[in-house]
């Protein structure tokens, strides 16, 4: 229209339906029916459903995925190496420098295992010979059984012109120690907010407890491999526990708070003038939980891999932990 005013809406019908948008009688009957079926459709499977009847076959799960865990136990794995080098940074697992020796490996996601695996060793097997090597870093790119290992171990094991070899490979078992327990409290420690880094353990850890007002208190390890009481754990000197995945359990006392320094205690992890008491266990393969995270906590320092005197009573190790399987009823 152009005098502005707004249109008219058309003058509906007797029957409600606006004009020019009739329904002919006979289509009108047909719609009606057709939402009687559907009606009749959606009480039918409503009662179905409410009275238990079994749904149609369906698709099967999906399986589950493999539960993250570092290798133990002295198993062989079979997969394929290639090198790296990581210019002398200690890696994922936060050490403060590679081995004096550089031999070390980076694990996929799976075997890493949000830091499980750290300061554990692997005995790996290519065409060449074999290597030991220290677990310091996380492969983010690499599934399991894909170890990327640093440049000298790889020339250990296969001409480094390959790049890319087979390999098998298995977890050390109560490797040589090099000496006593370290701990290196992380920068920004405090009586307040406790974090530690624990060395020379030689098998992968399960848990670090500290000593706080007569009482064990279990940190929360991180995948940057520091252990966290995210509320601290109070002045010091602190006595500080440690078991490994076999059950080895030794506990060194004295350690102060020195954020960035590295000390050394007096207690070995087991072997030789260790003060544990240890049985035979099977080695625990659960990861450990991921921890909260703390808004007074640090941050994790960034991946260096390219693209990215107390005896205590034993404890028994956790039951390995195997995928579970969902049944159907499809059989």
């Amino acid at each position: 229209m152009t005098d502005g005013s707004a249109p008219h809406p058309p003058t509906p019908a007797s029957d409600g339906t606006p004009a020019g948008h009739r329904i002919p009688p006979r289509t009108r009957r047909r719609l009606v029916a057709a939402g009687l079926a559907t009606l009749a459709a959606v009480v039918a499977v409503t009662l179905a459903v409410r009275g238990g009847a079994a749904p149609a076959c369906a698709a099967p799960p999906r399986a589950a995925l493999p539960l993250a865990a570092p290798p133990v136990g002295g198993a062989t794995h079979t997969g394929k190496a290639t090198f790296y080098d990581s210019k002398g940074a200690g890696g994922n697992c936060s050490r403060p420098a590679a081995p004096a020796n550089r031999l070390y490996v980076a694990l996929g996601p799976s075997e890493y295992a949000a830091g499980a695996s750290c300061g554990g060793f692997l005995d790996v097997t290519g065409p060449r010979g074999s290597v030991r090597v220290l677990v310091m870093d996380q492969c983010p790119e690499c599934a399991a059984g894909h170890l990327d290992l640093s440049a000298e171990a790889f020339a250990r094991i296969a001409d480094p012109v390959q790049g890319v070899v087979k390999v098998s490979y298995r977890a050390v078992v109560n490797p040589s120690l090099p000496g006593p327990l370290t701990f290196r409290l992380k920068e920004g420690s405090s009586q307040w907010w406790f974090a530690v880094l624990v060395g020379d353990h030689g098998n992968p850890l399960r848990s670090v407890e500290v000593r706080q007002n007569g009482s064990w208190r279990a940190a929360d390890r991180q995948d940057y491999n520091y252990w966290l009481i995210p509320s601290g754990a109070g002045p010091g000197p602190y006595s500080i526990r440690v078991t490994d995945v076999y059950g080895h359990r030794a506990t060194a006392t004295g350690i102060r708070i020195r954020p960035g320094q590295v000390q050394r205690s007096a207690t070995r992890m087991y072997g030789a003038g260790a003060a544990t008491t240890t049985r035979s266990a099977k080695p625990s393969r659960s990861p450990s939980p991921r921890p909260r995270p703390s808004a007074s906590a640090s941050a994790s320092p960034s991946p260096s891999h390219p693209t990215p005197a107390e005896t205590a009573a034993p404890l028994d190790a956790a039951a390995p932990i195997t995928p579970s399987t969902v049944p159907t009823a499809c059989g």
